[in-house]
């Protein structure tokens, strides 16, 4: 399906665009969220119409996005999460779970706004996208730790992964206890 882009969508195309999609994705997404209209005559003309709108719309909104930038680059959040010895989590941190972290900081982010390729399955310092708009991306760092105490050991650069070995020392009477053996 032919659809023209109302705003620049990652990976598909700059407003007033027109791309080929597919079917599905144009139906669930695109078109329900206002991202864009089927590429018809009439949504052309009407595109044409309301282009200088939906520019200054879009710029408002890129202005917005990058105040709040500006206050979120460089951020750091910490999760408190249950992990085993070798710092791998019991769960996981999920892109629900950065967007609620983000929100209680006083930043209004959604979960799809959170750019993370697979859930974090372990402990330690975590560097995370979050795309306010299209063009205007923000970096934070997730802490995630067993304890505020280790969150606050790793932020000074532990490494908390690793498992700590003891080695033993040797028996004092371990001479005598072979002699025995060999006796019997």
């Amino acid at each position: 399906m032919d659809v023209i882009l109302l705003e620049r969508v990652a990976k598909l195309g700059q407003m007033g665009e027109v791309v080929r999609v597919k079917d599905g994705f144009a139906r669930n997404f695109l078109l329900p969220t206002g991202k864009a209209l089927r590429a018809t005559e009439a949504n052309k003309k009407r595109f044409e119409a309301e282009k200088v709108q939906l520019e200054a719309r879009n710029l408002e909104r890129k202005k917005d996005a990058e105040a709040i930038s500006e206050k979120l680059n460089g951020q750091s959040f910490v999760v408190v999460r249950q992990a085993g010895e070798t710092g791998q989590l019991y769960g996981s941190v999920s892109s629900r779970d950065v967007a609620d972290l983000v929100t209680e900081a006083g930043f209004s982010v959604s979960r799809n706004q959170v750019v993370l390729e697979q859930p974090i399955k372990t402990i330690g310092l975590h560097t995370i996208i979050i795309a306010l708009h299209p063009e205007v991306e923000s970096t934070v760092t997730v802490n995630v730790a067993r304890s505020a105490d280790e969150a606050a050991r790793q932020e000074k650069g532990e490494d908390l992964t690793v498992r700590e070995t003891f080695e033993l020392e040797p028996l004092e009477d371990e001479e005598g206890f072979e002699d025995e053996a060999e006796e019997a």
